[in-house]
């Protein structure tokens, strides 16, 4: 067996894949570097998403109804979201961590809040 990263030869277990600690931390290293990049483009664009419907909804507002086009306009990105959700009448509920969204109409986008819970350790 070779070394994942030196291609040394590798002595000990049959189910090892590095040659050594040193090879073993690069390798770990250098793939959770590479993991924070792409995560930290998508955090970017995700909370900036979320900014502009707080902006849109204010702080005492939960929910309302705002034109498509005012969200282009703020440059919103509609195909980045945390995760969605169905309701019973098939309408699809995109969420951005509190913020939720659902196109209402060809022209009009539903926007709720949710009250954010925190779990207690």
């Amino acid at each position: 067996m070779k070394c994942k990263i030196c291609s040394n030869r590798i002595v000990g277990r049959k189910d090892k894949i590095f040659c050594s600690v040193r090879c073993k931390n690069y390798y770990h290293v250098n793939l959770r570097k590479a993991t924070a990049m792409v995560v930290k483009e998508l955090d970017i664009i995700l909370h900036r998403n979320r900014s502009i419907l707080l902006e849109i909804m204010g702080k005492k507002k939960t929910q309302c109804k705002v034109a498509r086009v005012v969200l282009e306009k703020k440059k919103f990105r509609f195909k980045y979201h945390t995760h969605q959700n169905i309701n019973s009448k098939g309408k699809t509920y995109h969420y951005l961590y509190d913020f939720a969204w659902m196109e209402f109409s060809n022209d009009e986008i539903l926007i709720v809040k949710q009250p954010l819970v925190l779990k207690k350790k």
